[in-house]
């Protein structure tokens, strides 16, 4: 039996449902087809950054999304999604289980902003088959076939995070120097000297301050996608979000984060740390640095919680299910592929080969 979704936004002209058009990027009616355009704000410039308060996570003024949510979990691999109260899932869209439970209603920070999907279902699966041919060390068979996807929009949850630093460091610094050096030899019973350049390692302590402004620090807020996959996706132009809107989501699925506000930003302080870490070595410059030491301090945090669009899709290779994904924005495609082992193992021989060949060439020299 087929549930049909409650009717959210109902046509204007023939009163069924509308849902959100990628290529139009207006709501059309999945009956009549008559596009309707997004009320957004005339004077919107740039999402509002909230200063990083871990007890948001609690505020009831936080948490309208503007449409009554539910949150629904799947049995079978555990991820949870938002639809609206009176609609009915049926399967998951990750694992294409029907094992989908209602867990009550959704208690999560609402979006600050939202980038609309510019992909379509057929434009991603069509990406995916050229991305595919491109693919090295796979089966020949997988390429000639034309792979059936089961594809879904989801809109995935992120963190971003700025955050003004002020580091103090202090190191001891390595310079290079060579000498020549007179040794000797013992070449056929002969005993001989030559001369060899030696390098020698100068070490001085330095010290000193860095800044460093860290704008949209971009952090999944999910952990139900393959991390390898989704931290590949860093290309969405962070500067296209519009003000959320419930009308986006029509017609696809919002994933609910399960990375809190205070682990995210922990993970966001902890690419941030890294990220310092190189950049004052490049500014103590030298050739040797040890016994760095980094004291930093975090000024003006904020944060966003958005949404970001991306095809979630699963594919069969020889009875075995393999995962991609599409960037909803700019078409971008990450995931799994299957591999060909004599493909691999022909590979490998032949560089073997080529390095056999040149020790030889050398040799003779």
């Amino acid at each position: 039996m087929t549930v049909e979704a409650p009717i959210r936004f109902p046509c204007s002209g023939c009163g069924a449902q509308m849902v959100f058009d990628a290529e139009s990027q207006q709501m059309k009616c999945t009956y009549c087809g008559q596009l309707a355009p997004i009320d957004l704000p005339e004077e919107y410039e740039e999402p509002v950054e909230y200063e990083l308060d871990f007890s948001d996570e609690n505020d009831e003024a936080l948490r309208d999304w503007g449409t009554e949510q539910q949150v629904i979990k799947c049995e079978s691999c555990g991820a949870e999604t938002l639809i609206p109260v009176q609609q009915t899932a049926l399967t998951c869209a990750f694992c294409g289980s029907p094992k989908v439970l209602p867990q009550g209603s959704d208690d999560s920070i609402r979006p600050e902003s939202i980038i609309p999907f510019h992909i379509t279902k057929e434009k991603a699966n069509e990406l995916f088959l050229k991305w595919k041919k491109k693919k090295w060390f796979v089966p020949n068979a997988f390429k000639r076939q034309h792979t059936h996807s089961n594809v879904t929009g989801i809109y995935v949850p992120f963190w971003t995070f700025d955050a003004q630093t002020h580091s103090d460091y202090e190191a001891e610094v390595g310079t290079h120097h060579y000498r020549t050096e007179t040794r000797t030899r013992t070449v056929d019973g002969k005993t001989e000297t030559y001369e060899e350049q030696v390098r020698y390692t100068v070490w001085h302590s330095t010290s000193g301050s860095y800044s460093q402004f860290f704008n949209d620090v971009l952090i999944p807020a999910s952990s139900r996608h393959d991390g390898r996959i989704i931290e590949r996706f860093d290309d969405f132009s962070l500067e296209d979000l519009l003000p959320y809107k419930p009308e986006f989501l029509s017609g696809f699925v919002a994933e609910r984060y399960n990375v809190s506000l205070r682990d995210g930003w922990s993970e966001a302080r902890y690419r941030i740390d890294q990220a310092l870490e190189s950049r004052i070595k490049s500014k103590i410059g030298g050739d040797e640095i040890r016994n760095l030491e980094i004291d930093t301090g975090y000024y003006d945090r904020t944060y966003k919680h958005i949404l970001l669009p991306l095809w979630n899709a699963t594919y069969t290779f020889k009875n075995k299910t393999y995962h991609y994904m599409v960037n909803g924005e700019t078409g971008s495609v990450s995931g799994k592929v299957p591999r060909s082992g004599w493909k691999i193992t022909f590979f490998i021989l032949f560089c073997a080969a080529i390095a056999a060949g040149i020790i030889w060439y050398l040799n003779l020299s």
